[in-house]
């Protein structure tokens, strides 16, 4: 028995759920504190995270015991409940309260249901129930598991903001699809740096036709400048410890620009490499 319980279960239901209210409302004062992002306390959204990670097929994979702390988001009602499945005011005390009252009486507790995107669930079904396990401090619930798979892998999604980064990937690997090895290479933070890379990408593909004098699809251009551009560039950038702090990728678009403005040119030497070098140092 928690020491805050009296040993009646009706109201120790009650005061469960005004724990979780106000365990939420000094959650977002302190937020607001410590100026932390406007959706570090919200619930991912699942059509949300699955258009910026892009659909490919489902599979209903049954019964499953799964953690509540993988439990990020919901499909349909995120205002009702926080990140943490605190509620966020008091019209689902109602509800909140009986399935507290049956979870204490030890009465069964229907299974939950939920889509799995990679090791993240959102709740279909469940979200009192949920709320009412926080709140009890257990660890894992009981769950009917529907498996998504996306385009996408979901691995680095926190918050609601990590999702623009998702998209814009996907769509910079629609219009450049490289794969395996080239795929998880290319990485960058700001989303916006993938429609530039996405550009440039595209503009080399055009004059490597022209050079060639015949068409090539996405594809082929996407791993043409993987291993003709990108991989011999990113080389020579680690040669001249020119990389730093950034990811490869994004070492790459900066020598690139720096490399036109300085000396307007598309080609790449030794030459391109120290008048680089050269500006940085001034």
């Amino acid at each position: 028995m928690n020491s805050r319980d009296t040993g009646f279960p009706r109201a120790d239901a009650e005061h469960d759920f005004l724990r979780a209210r106000r365990r939420q409302v000094l959650s977002r004062l302190a937020n607001w504190l410590r100026r932390e992002p406007d959706d570090v306390n919200i619930m991912l959204p699942f059509h949300e995270v699955v258009d910026a990670l892009g659909w490919e097929g489902e599979r209903r994979i049954g019964l499953r015991v799964i953690r509540l702390d993988s439990i990020v988001g919901s499909v349909d009602r995120g205002r009702d409940f926080d990140r943490r499945f605190r509620p966020t005011s008091g019209r689902v005390r109602e509800r909140w309260e009986r399935l507290a009252l049956a979870a204490r009486r030890g009465e069964s507790i229907p299974p939950i249901e939920v889509y799995r995107v990679g090791d993240l669930h959102f709740i279909i079904d469940g979200h009192h129930r949920v709320s009412v396990a926080h709140s009890m401090r257990l660890s894992t619930i009981d769950a009917f598991v529907t498996e998504v798979r996306t385009k996408l892998n979901p691995s680095g999604i926190r918050y609601r903001g990590d999702l623009i980064v998702k998209d814009y990937r996907r769509l910079f690997l629609e219009r450049v699809p490289l794969t395996g090895q080239a795929r998880a290479a290319v990485i960058l933070t700001d989303p916006w740096d993938y429609a530039e890379l996405g550009e440039h990408v595209e503009a080399w593909g055009f004059r490597l036709m022209q050079d060639d004098g015949v068409f090539h699809d996405r594809a082929t251009v996407a791993a043409r400048w993987f291993a003709d551009e990108y991989q011999p560039v990113v080389q020579m950038l680690h040669q001249a410890d020119l990389v730093g702090d950034r990811t490869e990728a994004e070492a790459y678009m900066w020598v690139a620009g720096e490399r036109y403005r300085l000396i307007r040119t598309h080609r790449w030497d030794d030459d391109v490499i120290e008048a680089v070098r050269s500006q940085r140092m001034q």
